[in-house]
């Protein structure tokens, strides 16, 4: 059998809290899911009949055909995806309900004549969707942000801080990432959220944000609370005031 080393993309999706509904439900929300990944590539100009895909059993992994830029990867692809999915989101009842966290990479993999793809760059996948802060950001984001995707610090050098169309830098913020044997730092973003002004790359282009900040004359006001050792993940524009109870 034939093998030869090729680069491609590679994107990971895993629906948010998918155990535990039932299988009626795991069988819809899994659909729901490829029917919107897949419109999301042809709309993104990616035929999704030429790309490799994997069942995740709550997910999909997908290798990208030979030639497809990363970027659109990123843009248009995430922002079509988070779109339909808020979409199915509106009708859907409470065990349908569809988030996903979305991982991004690209490497070197072996493609067999089988159309079997394997290599390190499919483990590194795995361990950016594993991602405890991507967990914990998509936990903590508010109902209408439907999309949390991790890049991988390759695909934010060659792609995301050069601000191509349609990717703003400063929308991504590092994150660390230590599963199992694999440590890194990799690169976070909330589809349909403001960019967290705290966070940019150290030398990332300044494309503009994806929404304007609110005009001057409103006041944004949001609190923001965590018990134990809790951690909060939240974006807001405005004076931001910290108490923590029980401390002076």
């Amino acid at each position: 059998m034939e093998e030869v080393l090729v680069y491609r993309a590679l994107l990971a999706v895993d629906i948010e809290r998918s155990a535990g509904r039932g299988n009626v439900a795991l069988w819809q929300i899994r659909d729901a899911l490829r029917t919107a990944l897949s419109e999301s590539f042809e709309e993104s100009g990616i035929d999704w009949a030429a790309c490799s895909t994997s069942d995740l059993g709550d997910g999909l992994r997908v290798v990208a055909p030979a030639g497809v830029p990363k970027a659109r990867l990123i843009h248009p692809l995430v922002h079509e995806l988070a779109i339909r999915l808020r979409a199915h989101n509106r009708t859907a009842g409470p065990l349908t309900q569809v988030r996903v966290r979305a991982a991004l990479h690209a490497g070197e993999v072996r493609a067999a004549t089988d159309g079997e793809v394997t290599g390190r760059p499919l483990e590194v996948l795995a361990r950016l969707l594993d991602a405890a802060a991507v967990r914990g950001a998509l936990a903590a984001a508010p109902p209408e942000v439907t999309t949390a995707l991790i890049v991988s610090q390759h695909v934010y050098e060659e792609t995301v801080r050069h601000g191509y169309p349609g990717i703003d830098p400063e929308s991504f913020h590092r994150i660390a990432v230590a599963e199992k044997e694999y440590t890194t730092d990799a690169w976070l973003h909330l589809a349909g959220s403001a960019p967290d002004p705290r966070q940019h790359g150290a030398d990332a282009e300044n494309v503009g944000s994806p929404q304007d900040p609110p005009p001057a004359h409103r006041t944004a006001r949001m609190v923001n609370t965590a018990s134990g050792n809790g951690a909060v993940y939240a974006t807001q524009y405005g004076t931001q005031n910290i108490h923590v109870h029980g401390r002076t």
